[in-house]
């Protein structure tokens, strides 16, 4: 018997006894009944693990719940989800449980490419109909992990298509008819049907993982194998780069430190003695600098650094890819997102019939609309800011020459306008790259996430870093630089501490007491609906803009304020674990998709970097003592300009030689990925035959 043998229908509820009204067994009981009939021997088990809550909406009936259990439980082969379901008892009547058998979680595992050990050890992409040779392939607990469990059955359900004109009973006319490869599970979240649907935490492996992750005093280290099983690839990589990151802030804040506290007259020894004392001014706003050697120390050890930083950690990636198996995912080759739009049509790879969109009018879309668009908010930036400056100029214009309550109480009304501005405009772009980047049209969940992730990265990007910019190198006020970046560093790493750790901690502790977490006749159930009750984790987004901010301000501008590592380094040791306990306590488990690096945000860093070139070399040249040491060598304002130019070409081409010198594997793992690339041709080449 295989998984295309026929499904029995769920039985109908006893007469009399409606469904709504639960009755019966506590969630402790539905680990052994209950659950839909599996779809052959292999996957029969005596005990089911509920990995997926479906909530569905307060109106659904027991008929419409009753067919949507019909559908999710029957094979892949006749339209249906392949999935195991539970109706759910008591205060559950409004969700469906949901699991997956054995058959259903390796026909996925194959379609998304993940790889797999096989009996020799050797990691390998899995094929199904080669499964006996992989290890612990009949033990689903062992052979992928909780978190690629969950994200299959819900990569199940929203590939899941009508193979033939459907009604839903229960829902609204306009809605309830589906045509032949429509997306179910979509018609089903617009018709009202499904609300919500979030993974289940399993409370053991979650106690242990805290355990084991934040609860122990240690500063280093990550237990990144038990991140990655629990909560996901994606989650694993941003704190496996947290920490390789964070470590690598330690040389640069050792560095920083010397050149702060190097003796001003060491500075001084490195310039011609004239015999004559600089007037008081200038050795004031000298005092705001390093000497001239500990400049160029600074700024060039800076640049290099962020080159080791990112292709070391490229290595790292690449090693971690191998280690989880994601290292070969063929996400274009899957179904496409749930969103996506287009006319049905056989897919050209795979020979499915699926929506498909023309990929030259994505392109049109994104070069003629979404680029012009994204242009307009960043003119807005630049606007704004000159409005505030202008504003500014006035309002102080105005305090100097009337001197009274009122002027002074209008000097701060330009800042105020200002941030005002910005977060009206920010909250704004935000809902126009969602619109834009739907309207884009996207195959693929992860095109779609790197490109919307792209448009808001570049506007909070600009928004960060055009006061410092235009601080450096319009108004040329380094000393004024150095007191923004020092503050900005200062301030808001307080106030994202207060904001990370005091504020969720208080809500923790006050709102979520442990005596209500906790029910003495069911304490399964009431886990259920503490999870039900939580917030929608937000992604990591805004954790990856606060690196990238960072790692700018190091990058950027460190040789203005050289005790920027430190900072940063402290705030980090912090982060590492305010991150974990937030991901662990105070939001719901996310799915996370297998993937194989950080996306889109491993180009923004090195983006980052290569402007640090040109960033660290204008800054040294607009260094007070550097342009007094060079009018003492008789230079020239051009001289010294060409002089910046050639120096500024010189390191980006060291950076591109230390980038070419080091790959991006290491050796051992370009074998490896190579002999699973030999294997997968010859298993085509035999199937073929």
């Amino acid at each position: 018997m295989d998984c295309s043998d026929e499904t029995p229908l769920l039985p109908e509820p006893p007469e009399g006894q409606d469904p709504k009204k639960g009755s019966g067994p506590k969630l402790t009981d539905w680990w052994i009944s209950g659950w839909s009939p599996a779809h052959c021997s292999c996957c029969e088990s005596d005990r089911v693990e509920p990995l997926v809550l479906l909530q569905l909406g307060e109106t659904v009936e027991s008929n419409t719940k009753n067919w949507m259990m019909r559908l999710l439980s029957k094979p892949q082969t006749q339209g249906g989800a392949g999935l195991l379901v539970h109706p759910g008892e008591d205060d559950f009547n409004d969700v469906l449980l949901l699991s997956a058998p054995r058959c259903t979680l390796l026909q996925a595992t194959e379609e998304l490419g993940l790889c797999r050990p096989n009996q020799d050890g050797d990691m390998a992409a899995f094929s199904f109909h080669n499964k006996e040779r992989y290890r612990n392939s009949d033990n689903m607990q062992e052979f992928l992990t909780l978190a690629e469990r969950q994200y299959i059955i819900k990569y199940e359900l929203e590939s899941l298509r009508a193979l033939e004109v459907l009604r839903i009973p229960g829902a609204p006319s306009a809605l309830g008819l589906l045509k032949p490869r429509e997306n179910v599970f979509q018609r089903l979240r617009k018709a009202g049907l499904i609300v919500d649907m979030l993974p289940l935490h399993n409370q053991k492996q979650l106690v242990a993982l805290r355990k084991e992750w934040y609860s122990h005093t240690r500063l280093w280290g990550q237990p990144l194998d038990s991140i990655q099983s629990y909560f996901g690839g994606s989650v694993a990589f941003y704190f496996s780069f947290l920490d390789f990151y964070t470590r690598a802030l330690i040389p640069m804040a050792l560095l920083g430190a010397v050149l702060t506290l190097m003796p001003p007259e060491m500075g001084k020894a490195a310039l011609p003695d004239d015999g004559e004392e600089p007037p008081p001014e200038e050795s004031d706003a000298d005092s705001e600098w390093a000497s001239p050697g500990g400049l160029v120390v600074m700024a060039t050890v800076s640049m290099l650094w962020s080159t080791l930083l990112l292709e070391l950690w490229k290595r790292r990636s690449a090693t971690l890819a191998y280690q989880w198996g994601t290292h070969h995912l063929t996400e274009r080759f899957a179904e496409p997102r749930p969103a996506f739009r287009g006319e049905l049509g056989t897919n050209p790879v795979t020979g499915r019939v699926e929506p498909l969109f023309p990929a030259w009018q994505r392109q049109l879309r994104v070069a003629l609309v979404s680029l012009p668009l994204v242009g307009l908010f960043l003119g807005l930036v630049v606007l704004g800011m000159a409005g505030f400056y202008w504003a500014e100029s006035r309002a102080r214009g105005w305090h100097e020459s009337s001197q009274s309550l009122v002027s002074m109480g209008m000097l701060y009304v330009p800042s105020v306008a200002h941030i005002v501005y910005t977060n009206i405009l920010g909250t704004a772009y935000g809902k126009v790259a969602l619109m834009l980047t739907e309207w884009e049209n996207h195959r693929e969940e992860s095109a779609f996430q790197n490109h919307h992730t792209s448009k808001v990265l570049i506007f909070t990007f600009f928004n960060c870093f055009a006061v410092l910019f235009h601080i450096a190198f319009v108004k040329q006020d380094l000393p004024l630089l150095r007191k923004r970046l020092a503050s900005l560093l200062i301030v808001t790493q307080l106030v994202s501490q207060l904001t990370e750790v005091v504020v969720p901690f208080v809500i923790d502790r006050v709102f979520n007491p442990p005596e209500r977490k906790e029910e003495d006749d069911d304490p399964e159930a009431d886990a259920i609906i503490v999870q039900s009750n939580l917030p929608t984790f937000p992604g990591l987004f805004s954790e990856y803009i606060e690196l990238l901010v960072q790692f700018g301000y190091l990058s950027l501008f460190s040789c203005v304020y050289p005790l920027t590592a430190l900072f940063l380094l402290l705030n980090n040791l912090t982060e590492l674990r305010t991150d974990a306990y937030k991901l662990c306590k105070l939001f719901r488990k996310p799915f996370d998709p297998p993937t194989a690096n950080m996306g889109v945000w491993q180009a923004a860093f090195e983006v980052l970097g290569f402007i640090s070139v040109m960033s660290n070399c204008w800054l040294l040249l607009m260094s007070p003592r550097l342009q007094e040491f060079s009018e003492e060598a008789g230079l020239n304002g051009t001289q010294l300009l060409v002089a910046a130019v050639l120096v500024e070409h010189i390191l980006i081409v060291v950076k591109l030689v230390v980038a070419f010198l080091i790959p991006d594997e290491p050796d051992w793992l370009r074998i490896k990925r190579e002999k699973i690339e030999f294997h997968s041709m010859r298993a085509l080449g035999q199937q073929k035959h």
